[in-house]
């Protein structure tokens, strides 16, 4: 018998199961390869994380990044990767290393760095997951860490200026998501009809930038634009997390899926509160029922008086 495998991330919002592109990359590989993974998310708690997330914990094996993550599933026989060829595998590696070096910038700008987004939805979020006082400390030292990272890449000559080094990785952003969708095309994933390492790293980057709502949306309002990559997110989202989705789908299914669960809650409280009347009546044999011959009807078919309508 396997042992059991929990992985600690952040959680989500937006009708996505994680904000954290890298959670929601192992989170999608997860549910592709059939890893039963127990996830555990930081949820205004001391349960903060002490490095980087994900986390995925098996017996006395702590692994973090999720390469090694997915490298460490893959041992565990959970294999997305099973069916592909070894040009499949380089191609997965090619593009993996494309989103890193050109969008992973962009995305930690857009969260990290842009100060509106920031200060907006980015720090209260994050800080209204973590029990105070860290949640006054974290979400800045998360920042900094976005920034260091995003210099550290695209800060060299004969880029030299913050301005600069923004304007360059949105180009480059934008050129990767332009490459992403002609590569995906009309196809459901990118090698087939079956997901695997590289759909869920496309899903992990795109769907917080697809999904979030951010008063500076330049890069997410390019993303629109290719609507096969909204619908590659979409059907993950509604196939492997069975998650309402919006943007593209349908006003009217969203409302009819939210009345499926008003109604689906509504039986459940009626069928409870029928058991445990049944269960009042089995404990109380010594009241009879009424007869229904006791109401006398009148002539009209109405009662004969407004005592035997308030009658039991």
């Amino acid at each position: 018998m396997a042992a059991p495998m929990e992985l600690s991330c952040w959680g989500g919002d937006w009708g996505l199961p994680s904000l954290h592109p890298e959670c929601l990359t192992v989170m999608a590989y997860a549910k592709f390869s059939g890893a039963p993974l127990t996830v555990n998310t930081i949820n205004n708690s001391w349960r903060a994380p002490k490095g980087d997330l994900p986390v995925l914990v098996s017996e006395d094996i702590v692994i973090s990044q999720p390469a090694k993550i997915l490298n460490f599933l893959r041992k565990q026989k959970y294999n997305a990767d099973y069916d592909l060829s070894a040009k499949q595998g380089a191609d997965t590696l090619a593009y993996i290393a494309l989103l890193e070096e050109k969008l992973l910038p962009a995305l930690l700008h857009t969260f990290w760095i842009e100060a509106e987004n920031y200060c907006s939805v980015t720090k209260p979020w994050f800080a209204s997951k973590i029990a105070f006082p860290l949640s006054l400390y974290l979400p800045g030292k998360m920042s900094r860490e976005a920034l260091n990272r995003i210099l550290l890449t695209k800060g060299g000559p004969p880029l030299y200026s913050l301005t600069e080094v923004e304007a360059q990785i949105y180009r480059d952003a934008k050129e990767c998501l332009n490459l992403l969708s002609k590569r995906l095309g009309t196809a459901q994933f990118f090698f087939g009809d079956t997901p695997t390492t590289l759909d869920a790293f496309v899903f992990g980057f795109l769907a917080p930038i697809y999904k979030v709502c951010f008063p500076r949306v330049q890069l997410q309002e390019h993303l629109k634009q290719l609507p096969n990559l909204c619908r590659f997110c979409d059907d993950i989202l509604t196939c492997y997390f069975r998650l309402t989705v919006s943007g593209y789908s349908s006003a009217g299914q969203d409302t009819a899926d939210a009345n499926l669960q008003k109604l689906t809650q509504l039986v459940n409280k009626e069928s409870n509160l029928i058991e445990k009347m049944d269960d009042n009546l089995r404990r109380s044999p010594q009241h009879p029922p009424r007869k229904l011959t006791t109401l006398k009807l009148a002539a009209g078919g109405e009662e004969s008086s407004p005592m035997s309508r308030l009658s039991p």
